[in-house]
């Protein structure tokens, strides 16, 4: 793959991204009976998450890369991911407890963000002792979590989004072996660990 492309992907399908794009398709693509939040304030949802899985983790990454706790976001020195990874999981967490907290919110959006909050600190178990890719583990995650959502609705239409998935998927992972970011064994079992958190934990929901 040319680097450039694998750049853009590799920025395009941040991990920090893949949750506001998660939300963005629950809110606006699956079938309105699934929902009760009201159309006309979703945005508020999407705004929130956007915020607290994207902006929040974002800022806390820079300011390390600022007080020299950080060499650089790239973060390609296993030790230094301890720290942002352990910061972005408590952010998910936090939108995740919120989302359960508040009966105005749909139980999917709990649900959806407690998968992904738990990604992150899978990785950040993970990453303690072995470089493990980040992109991998969200890739693999939304994946499956369309997956799972498509066990839940089954009527949802999701053959083409999946589909979809699929493919950026298969892109983003060879994305990150092109940059010579993480070897092949980092990059599938990235996705194997996301995949299979999502798939387990929506079998044991149903």
């Amino acid at each position: 793959m040319n680097r450039s492309l694998a750049k853009v992907l590799s920025v395009a399908f941040h991990p920090l991204l893949l949750p506001t794009y998660l939300f963005a398709f629950i809110l606006y693509y699956m079938p309105a009976s699934m929902l009760t939040f009201p159309m006309q304030s979703r945005w508020v949802v999407l705004g929130m998450v956007f915020l607290s899985t994207f902006i929040v983790p974002g800022i806390g990454a820079y300011t390390m890369v600022r007080t020299g706790r950080l060499d650089s976001l790239e973060m390609y020195r296993r030790e230094q991911r301890n720290m942002p990874l352990l910061f972005t999981g408590v952010c998910y967490t936090v939108t995740a407890y919120l989302f359960y907290s508040e009966e105005v919110f749909d139980a999917i959006f709990y649900f959806v963000m407690g998968i992904i909050a738990a990604s992150v600190f899978i990785t950040y178990l993970v990453s303690l002792f072995w470089k493990i890719s980040a992109h991998s583990v969200g890739m693999g995650g939304a994946l499956g979590i369309l997956v799972g959502l498509n066990m839940i609705v089954p009527d949802a239409g999701l053959f083409l989004p999946i589909a979809v998935a699929v493919v950026l998927t298969g892109a983003v992972l060879s994305a990150r072996l092109a940059l010579h970011a993480h070897t092949p064994e980092q990059v599938y079992a990235g996705f194997g660990c996301g995949l299979m958190l999502a798939l387990v934990t929506t079998f044991v929901a149903l």
